[in-house]
């Protein structure tokens, strides 16, 4: 059974940091590309972060400058962390898993999301 579990959302004032995580079980985390989506109100889920399991990370315009992608493989666990934060990051955030080679045979995984509120 394969379970990604995020952590580390919730309310913050706009200008302020969280950082999420994401630990998974199930997969050889080593082999996955990970990456964290978010939806927020009104629009379409869209990649924040990326991070491959050769530690190449890419950005969203939206948050490149502000949100860094990081993941330790000891401790099967992604991380975004996430400064000078702004109302338009309100959203659920999702983790995903992404195999690097097998993708296309089905070996992609979703966490369960987790919200992050900015206030203004």
């Amino acid at each position: 059974q394969v379970q990604l579990v995020e952590s580390g959302g919730g309310l913050v004032q706009a200008g302020g940091s969280l950082r999420l995580s994401c630990t998974a079980s199930g997969i050889i985390f080593s082999v996955y590309d990970m990456g964290w989506y978010r939806q927020g109100p009104g629009k379409q889920r869209e990649l924040v972060a990326a991070i491959t399991s050769g530690i190449t990370s890419t950005y969203s315009d939206s948050v490149k400058g502000r949100f860094t992608i990081s993941r330790d493989d000891a401790k099967n666990t992604v991380y975004l962390q996430m400064n000078s934060l702004k109302p338009e990051d309100t959203a659920v955030y999702y983790c995903n898993a992404k195999h690097k080679y097998l993708e296309y045979l089905g070996y992609n995984y979703w966490g369960q999301g987790i919200q992050v509120t900015v206030t203004s």
